[in-house]
Protein backbone atom coordinates (compact mmCIF):
# COMPACT_ATOMS: atom_id res chain seq x y z
CA UNK A 1 0.00 0.00 0.00
CA UNK A 2 1.09 2.90 -0.88
CA UNK A 3 1.26 6.27 1.93
CA UNK A 4 -0.48 9.24 1.87
CA UNK A 5 1.88 12.31 1.89
CA UNK A 6 0.69 14.70 4.58
CA UNK A 7 0.50 18.09 3.84
CA UNK A 8 2.55 20.20 6.12
CA UNK A 9 0.69 21.82 8.25
CA UNK A 10 1.65 25.05 10.79
CA UNK A 11 2.51 24.30 14.09
CA UNK A 12 4.18 27.62 15.32
CA UNK A 13 3.91 30.94 13.89
CA UNK A 14 5.75 34.04 15.29
CA UNK A 15 6.54 37.47 14.05
CA UNK A 16 9.96 38.65 14.57
CA UNK A 17 11.90 42.29 13.85
CA UNK A 18 15.20 41.06 13.01
CA UNK A 19 18.67 43.32 13.13
CA UNK A 20 20.48 43.30 11.01
CA UNK A 21 22.54 45.88 11.22
CA UNK A 22 25.53 45.09 14.06
CA UNK A 23 25.86 41.84 11.90
CA UNK A 24 26.45 43.72 8.64
CA UNK A 25 28.97 45.80 10.19
CA UNK A 26 30.91 43.28 10.62
CA UNK A 27 32.06 42.46 6.95
CA UNK A 28 32.94 44.58 3.96
CA UNK A 29 30.44 46.87 2.47
CA UNK A 30 30.21 44.43 -0.75
CA UNK A 31 29.41 41.41 1.61
CA UNK A 32 26.34 42.70 3.18
CA UNK A 33 23.87 41.67 1.52
CA UNK A 34 25.10 38.16 1.76
CA UNK A 35 25.41 38.71 5.69
CA UNK A 36 22.04 39.78 6.12
CA UNK A 37 20.70 36.87 4.36
CA UNK A 38 22.85 34.50 6.73
CA UNK A 39 21.98 36.22 9.81
CA UNK A 40 18.30 36.00 9.51
CA UNK A 41 18.86 31.94 8.92
CA UNK A 42 20.67 32.27 11.97
CA UNK A 43 18.00 34.31 13.69
CA UNK A 44 15.53 32.17 13.08
CA UNK A 45 17.21 29.00 13.62
CA UNK A 46 18.00 30.15 17.15
CA UNK A 47 14.85 31.27 17.49
CA UNK A 48 12.61 28.90 15.94
CA UNK A 49 14.82 25.62 17.38
CA UNK A 50 15.22 24.44 13.69
CA UNK A 51 18.33 24.21 11.50
CA UNK A 52 15.78 23.55 8.55
CA UNK A 53 14.82 27.50 7.17
CA UNK A 54 13.74 28.40 3.84
CA UNK A 55 13.81 32.16 3.25
CA UNK A 56 11.19 33.85 0.96
CA UNK A 57 11.12 35.28 -2.33
CA UNK A 58 9.70 38.87 -0.77
CA UNK A 59 12.21 38.58 2.18
CA UNK A 60 15.37 37.81 -0.29
CA UNK A 61 14.09 40.62 -2.89
CA UNK A 62 13.55 43.17 0.49
CA UNK A 63 17.33 42.81 1.42
CA UNK A 64 18.48 43.10 -2.10
CA UNK A 65 16.33 45.79 -3.01
CA UNK A 66 19.56 48.67 -3.21
CA UNK A 67 22.37 46.44 -4.04
CA UNK A 68 24.98 44.23 -2.33
CA UNK A 69 25.85 47.33 0.02
CA UNK A 70 23.28 49.41 1.12
CA UNK A 71 20.78 46.23 3.07
CA UNK A 72 18.04 47.48 5.18
CA UNK A 73 19.10 47.67 9.18
CA UNK A 74 16.60 45.24 10.37
CA UNK A 75 13.64 43.22 8.78
CA UNK A 76 9.71 42.05 10.17
CA UNK A 77 9.50 38.91 9.11
CA UNK A 78 6.37 36.30 9.59
CA UNK A 79 8.16 32.40 10.24
CA UNK A 80 6.01 29.68 9.96
CA UNK A 81 6.87 26.44 11.20
CA UNK A 82 5.12 23.42 9.89
CA UNK A 83 4.86 19.78 11.67
CA UNK A 84 8.21 18.85 9.76
CA UNK A 85 10.23 21.03 11.25
CA UNK A 86 10.50 23.54 8.39
CA UNK A 87 10.63 27.18 8.67
CA UNK A 88 9.47 29.41 5.92
CA UNK A 89 10.33 32.78 6.90
CA UNK A 90 8.67 35.85 4.76
CA UNK A 91 8.16 39.36 4.89
CA UNK A 92 5.20 40.28 7.26
CA UNK A 93 3.17 42.20 4.24
CA UNK A 94 4.44 40.02 1.34
CA UNK A 95 1.59 38.78 -1.05
CA UNK A 96 0.64 35.11 -0.61
CA UNK A 97 1.63 33.29 -3.81
CA UNK A 98 -1.51 30.94 -5.48
CA UNK A 99 -0.11 27.54 -6.04
CA UNK A 100 0.30 26.47 -9.65
CA UNK A 101 -2.42 24.71 -11.23
CA UNK A 102 -1.42 23.25 -14.62
CA UNK A 103 -5.03 21.31 -14.97
CA UNK A 104 -7.12 23.99 -14.92
CA UNK A 105 -4.78 25.14 -18.47
CA UNK A 106 -5.35 21.91 -19.64
CA UNK A 107 -8.74 22.10 -19.32
CA UNK A 108 -9.20 25.65 -20.66
CA UNK A 109 -6.85 24.86 -23.79
CA UNK A 110 -9.57 22.06 -24.68
CA UNK A 111 -12.34 24.16 -24.12
CA UNK A 112 -10.98 26.90 -26.61
CA UNK A 113 -10.22 24.02 -29.15
CA UNK A 114 -13.92 22.85 -29.05
CA UNK A 115 -15.54 26.55 -29.43
CA UNK A 116 -13.28 26.87 -32.41
CA UNK A 117 -14.83 23.66 -33.82
CA UNK A 118 -17.90 24.93 -33.39
CA UNK A 119 -17.34 28.05 -34.83
CA UNK A 120 -19.62 29.58 -37.56
CA UNK A 121 -18.93 29.40 -41.40
CA UNK A 122 -19.23 33.56 -41.45
CA UNK A 123 -16.15 33.53 -38.95
CA UNK A 124 -14.52 30.94 -40.72
CA UNK A 125 -14.34 33.27 -43.49
CA UNK A 126 -13.43 36.34 -42.12
CA UNK A 127 -10.12 34.24 -40.46
CA UNK A 128 -9.07 32.86 -44.09
CA UNK A 129 -9.91 36.58 -45.58
CA UNK A 130 -7.33 37.47 -42.96
CA UNK A 131 -5.06 35.43 -43.77
CA UNK A 132 -5.30 36.48 -47.32
CA UNK A 133 -4.39 39.49 -46.26
CA UNK A 134 -1.42 38.86 -44.25
CA UNK A 135 0.15 36.73 -47.20
CA UNK A 136 -0.71 39.30 -49.60
CA UNK A 137 1.17 41.95 -47.35
CA UNK A 138 3.92 39.18 -47.02
CA UNK A 139 5.00 39.15 -50.65
CA UNK A 140 4.40 42.83 -51.14
CA UNK A 141 7.41 43.27 -48.60
CA UNK A 142 9.23 41.05 -50.40
CA UNK A 143 8.57 42.48 -54.17
CA UNK A 144 9.69 46.04 -52.70
CA UNK A 145 12.90 44.51 -50.51
CA UNK A 146 13.73 43.14 -53.83
CA UNK A 147 13.06 46.63 -56.20
CA UNK A 148 14.94 47.99 -53.46
CA UNK A 149 18.03 46.15 -54.00
CA UNK A 150 17.92 46.37 -58.01
CA UNK A 151 17.67 50.09 -57.52
CA UNK A 152 20.89 50.19 -55.18
CA UNK A 153 22.82 48.26 -57.93
CA UNK A 154 22.07 50.64 -60.31
CA UNK A 155 23.09 53.73 -58.58
CA UNK A 156 25.74 52.72 -56.05
CA UNK A 157 26.37 55.35 -53.18
CA UNK A 158 28.49 58.59 -54.66
CA UNK A 159 30.82 59.46 -51.48
CA UNK A 160 31.65 62.83 -51.08
CA UNK A 161 35.34 63.87 -51.34
CA UNK A 162 37.03 63.50 -47.67
CA UNK A 163 37.92 67.01 -46.42
CA UNK A 164 41.09 66.49 -44.24
CA UNK A 165 40.90 67.93 -40.86
CA UNK A 166 42.08 71.45 -40.13
CA UNK A 167 45.54 71.45 -38.07
CA UNK A 168 45.34 72.06 -34.49
CA UNK A 169 46.47 75.27 -33.64
CA UNK A 170 48.58 75.91 -30.64
CA UNK A 171 48.32 78.90 -28.32
CA UNK A 172 51.55 80.99 -28.11
CA UNK A 173 52.14 81.49 -24.64
CA UNK A 174 54.50 84.49 -23.39
CA UNK A 175 58.00 83.24 -21.88
CA UNK A 176 58.90 84.91 -18.86
CA UNK A 177 61.22 88.22 -19.21
CA UNK A 178 64.66 87.33 -19.17
CA UNK A 179 67.24 88.45 -16.12
CA UNK A 180 70.05 90.55 -17.87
Amino acid sequence: MAKKEEKSKPVLERVYNIPLRRETLKVPPFKKANKAVKTVTQFISRHMKTDNVAIGRYLNLKIWAHGAKNTPHHVKVKAVKDNKGKVFVELVDAPKEKPKVEEKKKVIKKEEKEIKAEEKPEEKIERKVEEVKEEKAEEAKKIEQEEIKELKKEHPKIHAPKVPPKPKMQEARPTAPRSV
